[in-house]
């Protein structure tokens, strides 16, 4: 199948605007890379240190002939996305003898849980969490003794900042290795219809936590199509997982072979041997427009808008906000899970999942082939499914024809045309909307605004019965230098009932929402942000603000606007309290939402 026009165009685009800085890349790795294998360059002091815990595989260490694997691990046992990596490292420890290589931890990595932080001041960490991930995997790969890596991480800015680190050290093979998401609990629909009666005080907090309980409820990643599972999406079609691994359930004998299969690989990736795949060659332009065209067709996590930029930047390739909305536009929206339908990641991927989607993509030819993964040349061997034939892994066909066409529809015959992501653009400058579980009737919103500095005053106003008309609500001074770019998501059931009474509403923000928001509209990452005397600074109550998802527009229709002075509110409070104190480096240096707001990049 022809490459889509489109596709071809912003691939070409994305490869002339990188040319340097993607040339001095590939020249930084191609260096480490001619080097050799790193431990060659080591003393024997080094090494010591290095082995001297390793019991039956130290003599193997000394020996360096055999590819030694490093581990970057963001294991905790809060976050249930990450809990079920506490035993990995036995395992890749054994796989990886098994297979004549050995196998270290090089590091951890924090994980923190948007979950545990939304509407808490602990959010305002979240997003610089990323480059911390980054900073700290960087450190385990500093020691210098891995032939290749892999990484362990599911969660909304682990696998950036991991994919971040992996293209800095880009002449070392790296397999990403998910842990697959819990299984069905309470249906993700009826959860929300408890945090929406909660909001108007028509459910108790016992009620309310009941429903949270059964919805979480144990290991794996949160069954919503939020960010960690777009992460775990974005890893296969950009060939990093071995092809079928994303939506494998914790704990499952298919789990445990998919690992044990990831060690193989990563042990036969290495320089040592005949197929080398440094992590950087992968990272091209094609294998970033691939994700884009995943994003857009699984209508995933606005979040990634975010951090593809900052994980490309990493790999020398620049992505801008243009590029996400060319794709969105020829990509078609192939999948319903909540919030943009009511099924769950697991009904996702019994109804035909990602290696469905992946060949259906192919042959509408809207995605690049001829890549390099992990698993091979090519995307094609992402078209099958793993299974289990008498304890033996192989992979076989995917599904021809979808097993669900109200969750999984084939690209000829969608759910929409379109992915429905769009850019914006206008007098209060550039952000982006997720419109894919927006009805059409509210794509576009034009009312007065009313302004807020912390979302808090939002849920304050509606408690106190202060919205009773039209409104598009502006929370600004919430992007990456004013208080580190939190996610609103906790505003989403107020705004949804709002919606639910007749009113129009929107949301218009300098900060973040979650990728599990969907039904509001909301104009989200504008930038430049309030914080830096951005356009939204000038907004005044009343002000008509018109928010168009049809035209791509986002503008203030005021005369006067452009004259106005900037509120310069007091943000102080923001600096301490929860740790913030000592992110305030981060704060002063972060580059705009528009570059992915990456401190280190």
């Amino acid at each position: 199948m022809t490459l889509n026009s489109t596709i071809a165009r912003v691939t070409d685009r994305i490869r002339e605007r990188s040319r340097q800085t993607r040339g001095d890349y590939l020249a930084r790795i191609g260096r480490a890379a001619d080097a050799g294998p790193a431990r060659a360059h080591l003393t024997c002091g080094n090494q010591a240190h290095a082995y001297a815990a390793m019991a039956e595989d130290k003599a193997t260490l000394a020996e360096g002939r055999a590819p030694n694997i490093g581990i970057v691990t963001a294991y905790n046992d809060m976050l249930s996305a990450h809990q079920p990596y506490e035993d990995y490292p036995r395992l890749i420890r054994a796989a990886a003898r098994a297979a004549g290589a050995t196998a270290q931890v090089a590091g951890g990595v924090p994980a923190m849980c948007d979950g545990v932080t939304q509407g808490q001041p602990g959010m305002e960490l979240s997003l610089f969490s990323r480059d911390v991930i980054a900073l700290a995997a960087g450190v385990a790969m500093s020691h210098n003794t891995f032939d290749a890596a892999l990484y362990l991480g599911v969660c909304d800015k682990i696998v950036p900042g991991l994919i971040m680190a992996a293209a800095t050290f880009g002449h070392v093979p790296a397999v990403f290795v998910p842990a697959g998401p819990m299984t069905s609990g309470l249906p993700n629909d009826e959860k929300a219809k408890v945090r929406q009666r909660f909001a108007t005080g028509e459910a108790t907090r016992a009620e309310l936590m009941a429903a949270e309980m059964a919805s979480y409820h144990g290991p794996g990643t949160c069954t919503f199509y939020g960010t960690a599972n777009t992460n775990q999406m974005l890893m296969e079609f950009m060939g990093l997982h071995l092809p079928g691994a994303s939506f494998v359930n914790p704990g499952t004998p298919l789990r445990e072979a998919l690992t044990r299969a990831a060690v193989e690989r990563a042990a036969r990736i290495t320089a040592q041997g005949n197929d080398y795949r440094p992590a950087g060659q992968i990272l091209d332009e094609r294998a970033f427009v691939n994700g884009l065209v995943g994003l857009m067709a699984t209508g995933g996590s606005t979040n990634l808008v975010l951090h593809l930029p900052a994980m490309a930047r990493a790999a020398g390739v620049i992505l801008d906000l243009e590029d996400f909305a060319d794709v969105s536009d020829v990509v078609p929206l192939m999948a319903k899970v909540y919030p943009n339908g009511l099924a769950d990641v697991n009904h996702f991927h019994a109804a035909g999942g990602l290696a469905y989607m992946i060949g259906q993509l192919l042959d509408a030819g809207l995605l690049h082939p001829d890549v390099s993964t992990v698993a091979g040349d090519g995307l094609a061997p992402y078209r099958q499914e793993p299974r289990l034939e008498a304890g033996r892994l192989v992979w076989a066909d995917g599904p021809a024809a979808t097993q669900n066409d109200r969750i999984l529809r084939p690209a000829g015959d969608p759910f929409a045309p379109t992915g429905g992501l769009k850019q914006l653009s206008g007098n209060l400058g550039r952000g982006v909307i997720k419109v894919s579980a927006v009805a059409p009737d509210r794509h576009v919103i034009e009312a007065p605004a009313r302004i807020f500095h912390d979302q808090e005053d939002v849920k304050r106003a509606f408690k106190a019965g202060e919205f009773t008309s039209d409104v598009v609500v502006v929370v600004r001074f919430q992007g990456p230098q004013a208080n580190g770019m939190p996610e609103l998501h906790s505003l989403t059931p107020t705004l949804s009932v709002l919606q639910d009474r007749g009113l129009k509403v929107a949301l218009v923000t300098d900060g973040r929402m979650s990728g599990a928001s969907g039904k509001v509209p909301a104009a989200i990452h504008v930038s430049p942000e309030a914080a830096t005397g951005g356009p939204l600074a000038r907004l005044r109550d009343g002000d008509i603000v018109r928010l168009d998802a049809v035209a791509g527009t986002l503008s203030v229709l005021a005369a006067d606007f452009d004259s106005r002075d900037p509120a310069r509110p007091d943000l102080s409070a923001n600096r301490h309290g929860i740790g913030r104190e000592l992110f305030e480096s981060f704060r002063r240096s972060v580059g705009p939402a528009t570059e992915g707001a990456a401190v280190i990049l």
